[in-house]
């Protein structure tokens, strides 16, 4: 049996045990005798390994993928921190650092890319959606906490990191060096689109672009807008506080989304009628792409009527997250609560579906001779696409009932 073999056959027993113990702690009306015996099953393959296989396993190791393994299986963005690691994390916790500006979740034991901060270093170089980091500074991404990651990829303004990664486009193994740097959003603006239309761009979301995203409108308004296009595509920086901070300049009333979990009684979420500036009839563009405060904001906007939603399903990523101690003195993050939409779906696994569904035309990125894509700062300048070349933005004018 290769080693690959035994750490997958160790792995999985170990992560199916551990995977029964919380069940047992956790489980409300279960039949705990049942639970006992399932554990004693997995227990007993466990020893027997240890016990008969051609050498002793590493346990420790083996543990430590186990627990990552098993929250990745029920939440792409939790982690376990050990006790340094979770020190490390609080140290490092709301401070601004450099950064690259990648946006991560785990898929299949590897950090995988959700998408970027807006002209980030990793914006620039051309990383996207469903790329695979395989490791930084040399290091696997295999079984790494997704805390631990961003913790490794930021450091001080100029150093570079260097990352192994596998693109979408490229499925063989590319090292990129990338430069971290002070990552600064840029502002929202609108402008005026023929037929009285007005379109705002929303590729990022906090406290400071919700307020421009407003002045935006506002502007757009005075212009004599008599009907807005939110393009959200790709936007996925932002908290559902933002979102549903940006979902109440839409909406002067009820509920606006509701959250809740095991342990986290349903909290309904409503609008504040003070903070609603227009009641034009909007459609909001999304994709792949547009996740967390983005889905939320278009969940809410959808349920509310107050909004036609177009483009592709999202991302799938809202929740309440928070840092659990253990006693070794590490941690888990860990979602206690997900953002759900009028129908009672989960918007962290489900996504949202829109009403509208139009398939994006792939990006075209120029590549080098190796088939990785060349870095934006490279790249001629290029015309940003017409309405003609947009089957999202057009199928957007129509059913706003505006012309192209």
């Amino acid at each position: 049996m290769t080693s690959r073999i035994k750490y997958w056959v160790v792995s999985t027993s170990t992560c199916l045990a551990v995977m029964l113990v919380v069940g047992s702690v956790l489980g409300r009306g279960a039949d705990q005798s049942d639970n006992y015996k399932q554990l004693g099953v997995f227990s007993d393959v466990v020893a027997r390994i240890k016990s008969d296989y051609v050498e002793e396993p590493d346990m420790k190791s083996v543990t430590l993928g186990a627990l990552n393994g098993l929250l990745e299986s029920i939440d792409p963005f939790a982690s376990y921190l050990n006790a340094d690691q979770y020190k490390d994390y609080l140290s490092s916790k709301g401070t601004a650092r450099p950064d690259v500006g990648l946006i991560l979740s785990k898929r299949a034991g590897y950090m995988s890319v959700v998408g970027t901060v807006p002209d980030s270093p990793a914006a620039k170089a051309g990383f996207g959606m469903g790329d695979m980091i395989e490791s930084i500074k040399g290091i696997s991404t295999r079984d790494m906490p997704l805390a631990y990651a961003g913790m490794l990829l930021q450091g001080a303004a100029g150093s570079e990191v260097e990352l192994s990664v596998v693109r979408v486009r490229n499925p063989e193994p590319q090292a990129v060096k990338l430069t971290r740097a002070a990552l600064a959003i840029p502002p929202i603006e609108g402008k005026m689109l023929a037929g009285q239309v007005g379109y705002v761009h929303v590729d990022a979301l906090s406290a400071a672009q919700v307020r421009q995203a407003a002045d935006a409108i506002r502007n757009l308004q005075k212009d004599g807008a008599q009907k807005l296009v939110v393009d959200m595509r790709d936007c996925a920086v932002g908290s559902p506080e933002d979102g549903l901070a940006f979902a109440n300049l839409f909406v002067g009333k009820g509920r606006l989304i509701y959250y809740k979990g095991q342990r986290v009684a349903q909290v309904n979420v409503d609008a504040d009628p003070s903070k609603a500036i227009t009641t034009l009839p909007v459609a909001v563009l999304i994709n792949h792409g547009t996740a967390d405060g983005a889905e939320v904001a278009a969940a809410a906007l959808g349920d509310n009527k107050r909004a036609q939603l177009v483009g592709e399903r999202t991302y799938g990523d809202a929740s309440v997250r928070k840092a659990i101690t253990m006693d070794d003195g590490g941690a888990i993050i860990l979602s206690v609560a997900k953002y759900y939409t009028a129908d009672g779906k989960a918007i962290q696994d489900n996504g949202l579906t829109p009403a509208y569904v139009v398939t994006e035309p792939e990006p075209q990125i120029d590549v080098d001779e190796n088939g990785e894509p060349i870095p934006e700062a490279q790249q001629p300048q290029q015309p940003k696409k017409s309405l003609d070349s947009d089957p999202v933005m057009r199928k957007a004018l129509e059913v706003l009932g505006a012309k192209a």
